[in-house]
């Protein structure tokens, strides 16, 4: 079994701890993933959200794997990721995601990278080749 590794890619930024108000869409081979900030974060305000976008995405799940379960040792990856609440990449897996009931849209392309985004009820992984984010502010009436 190889050691994996996690590399935390929410440096400056975190969803919003309690009511984070997750979507997914999808654009051809391209996951939106659209959610609250943190507003206590320095770099956030109260009113902003943020749209990770995955390219190249050829496989998600959406696991119901929450805070409690994740500190219990229920999770498949809370005996091994450094923190619950955070996004990461995850390298050095033999078998790229695992074995999960993945929702599958395409093969996997060359240079896939699996992603991992902890959030207070769920958890969420994406298999693409990159990920960028997009910060807007939103009306919360």
């Amino acid at each position: 079994m190889n050691k994996l590794t996690f590399i935390q890619l929410n440096e400056d930024w975190e969803a919003a701890p309690n009511a984070p108000s997750v979507d997914v869409k999808f654009s051809g081979s391209t996951a939106e993933l659209w959610f609250l900030l943190n507003p206590e974060r320095p770099k956030s305000s109260s009113r902003e959200a943020a749209t990770i976008r995955f390219t190249n995405c050829s496989r998600w799940n959406w696991d119901a794997t929450n805070d409690h379960a994740w500190f219990s040792g229920k999770g498949r990856y809370s005996k091994q990721a450094p923190k619950w609440g955070e996004f990461y990449e995850i390298v050095g897996e033999e078998k790229l995601g695992g074995c999960v009931d993945w929702e599958v849209m395409n093969v996997d392309p060359e240079g896939a990278r699996h992603f991992l985004f902890y959030f207070r009820d769920e958890t969420l992984e994406f298999i693409a080749t990159d990920w960028s984010i997009e910060r807007e502010v939103v009306s919360l009436a």
